[in-house]
């Protein structure tokens, strides 16, 4: 099992990157908000890893977050969740918010998340009830040093992101824009995760 990878950023994605480690380089799939902590390429990386193995593929996941890793783990043991939509909901939601949704047992919220309709809702919110109750009373937690960017820089990184995941560079800058007004990201990825639920409900 590999779980944790140290090396050198040699290619960075919204949704793969590549880690080189003592000569040799990893393809590592990430979610969106790993992707948007990642440092610039040619940077030291340390990802948390999960390996997945199957009879057609041999496939490594990433997170900058050990938190996230965690979530993804408990997702894919949830019946009808595979590595693909676990990860797209590792992109879409943060883990205390998926907490939130779970111990409120909020299948509205849980249905809005990619690819998880009412019956998955359901069993998400019946099978990870225990299994995330001791996060509850932990707060986040980052694992990237340095000063943080700045709000411009914030914009243009969620904006680029946003691009890459297919909308058009207009709907992206006007759903920043309109988060951007009303509240104060910390991060691009939490500036990513609350455009994207304005463009799911349409600007």
């Amino acid at each position: 099992m590999i779980g944790r990878i140290k090396g050198t950023l040699v290619k960075s994605g919204t949704t793969e990157v590549e880690v080189e480690v003592n000569g040799l380089t990893y393809e590592i799939q990430v979610p969106l908000t790993t992707a948007c902590d990642l440092p610039g390429v040619g940077e030291p990386v340390v990802l948390h890893t999960h390996f997945v193995v199957r009879e057609d593929a041999h496939q490594l996941y990433g997170f900058t977050h050990l938190k996230a890793k965690q979530m993804f783990r408990a997702l894919i043991k949830v019946n009808g969740i595979g590595p693909k939509m676990a990860l797209g909901v590792v992109s879409s939601a943060e883990p205390q918010d998926l907490l939130v949704m779970i111990r409120d047992n909020d299948l509205v919220s849980l249905m809005k998340l990619p690819g998880i309709g009412k019956k998955t809702a359901e069993r998400l919110a019946i099978d990870l009830r225990d299994r995330f109750k001791e996060w509850s009373s932990e707060s986040r937690q980052s694992t990237n040093d340095g000063s943080a960017p700045s709000g411009n820089s914030f914009e243009k990184e969620a904006e680029a992101a946003l691009v890459g995941l297919g909308y058009k560079a207009p709907e992206a800058s006007k759903a920043i824009s309109l988060v951007s007004e009303t509240h104060q990201a910390k991060d691009s990825g939490e500036l990513i995760l609350k455009a994207l639920k304005i463009l799911g409900s349409g600007l």
